[in-house]
């Protein structure tokens, strides 16, 4: 499928197409007396697009060079006439969304006007067996999860050895472009990811154990919520997003993807529980990460300081979070006693499940 375009003028062209002055021509240029009434055909083919001169009177010219008959790629420019005739390819991406070391999203647009998010290893991810793992992962839990605060799967395929999954795209960005955000909308946003999290720490999803057999777990726990991972759409709903890390936790060890002692996510969002014994976490990590995210949203800061020079994961294990109206005085009492009851983990008096933690949030 393509799309010529010129001027006001665009038409999508998913066959042949005669381009002229005459008014039976498939895309019309009337105004220009240099176009001859049947000037060129653009022929849209299984694995090529063509063009091909059709004996005009001043030739078919594409990126400034006159040819009879050649080949057409995205973005190249027909100057038919005086009228310069722009060619797009769909799909096509149009910008980079984000990158990290294993793996990088694209802004693709599939159809005109309609966009995905397409995710791919990096060359380095697609040689390293960890990332392997962590990609399939994230396609067989996402493929499974199906709720409206979850990003949408909207499938996947494989482009020249390489397997792209495509993603609803979440035109307002991840949090970690916005805050920080006023108390009632950083609490609603809140909700709305909690809501997604008691689905998914109930939700069947499949495993694939060490023996290359496949299981169904209950309950997923995702193990790396962050302002990143926490889009929002144009309309200001959110969406969790990449689960990568995450995993049935009632069938953890069993997998034998994650060694023990291995630590993945980011730590500034992690629970101490969580670097201890991360083969192992449980839903409540998450309720510590997601309440992290809030604080992160009201104060624009993470939990925990981490000095220049100084482990990340030392600072996690030996200290506390900083109260939340230690860093911004205007937190709501009530609010910060919740924030302040999860974040605490010398204790266990805060909310132990995502619905408690959302009740407690709304009252």
């Amino acid at each position: 499928m393509i799309r010529l375009s010129c001027g006001d003028v665009s038409q999508v062209i998913t066959g042949s197409c005669v381009v002229g002055r005459a008014p039976e021509c498939d895309f019309r240029i009337a105004a220009d007396r240099k176009v001859s009434r049947r000037h060129c055909l653009v022929d849209v083919g299984p694995t090529s697009v063509t063009v091909r001169d059709l004996a005009s009177r001043n030739g078919t010219i594409v990126n400034g060079e006159a040819h009879e008959t050649t080949e057409l790629c995205d973005g190249d420019e027909l100057l038919i006439g005086d009228t310069t005739v722009l060619v797009s390819f769909f799909p096509r991406a149009v910008r980079e969304l984000g990158r990290g070391a294993q793996g990088v999203v694209e802004l693709v647009e599939e159809t005109p006007g309609e966009f995905v998010a397409v995710k791919t290893l990096t060359e380095q991810g697609r040689v390293d067996p960890d990332a392997r793992d962590a990609f399939q992962r994230e396609l067989d839990c996402t493929k499974a999860l199906r709720h409206n605060h979850i990003v949408d799967f909207l499938g996947s395929d494989t482009e020249d050895g390489v397997l792209r999954v495509r993603y609803e795209y979440c035109a307002g960005g991840s949090l970690a472009d916005h805050g920080p955000i006023p108390v009632d909308e950083a609490v609603s946003l809140t909700l709305q990811a909690l809501d997604a999290l008691v689905y998914a720490h109930e939700a069947d999803v499949p495993v694939r154990l060490a023996d290359g057999s496949t299981v169904i777990g209950h309950g997923l726990v995702h193990r790396d919520l962050k302002p990143q991972n926490l889009l929002l759409t144009g309309d200001g709903r959110l969406k969790i997003a990449d689960f990568g890390l995450a995993k049935a936790f009632d069938q953890a060890g069993l997998s034998g993807r994650t060694r023990t002692g291995a630590i993945g996510g980011s730590v500034a969002f992690m629970p101490r529980r969580q670097v201890i014994d991360y083969k192992y976490a449980r839903p409540d990590v998450d309720l510590w990460a997601i309440t992290a995210c809030l604080y992160w949203m009201l104060t624009g800061q993470p939990p925990r300081d981490f000095p220049p020079r100084t482990s990340a994961v030392t600072v996690v294990l030996r200290t506390p979070p900083v109260p939340v109206r230690d860093r911004l005085a205007t937190v709501p009492e009530a609010l910060a006693e919740v924030i302040d009851s999860v974040l605490d983990e010398t204790v266990h008096s805060g909310p132990t499940s995502a619905a408690a933690l959302a009740a407690a949030l709304r009252t």
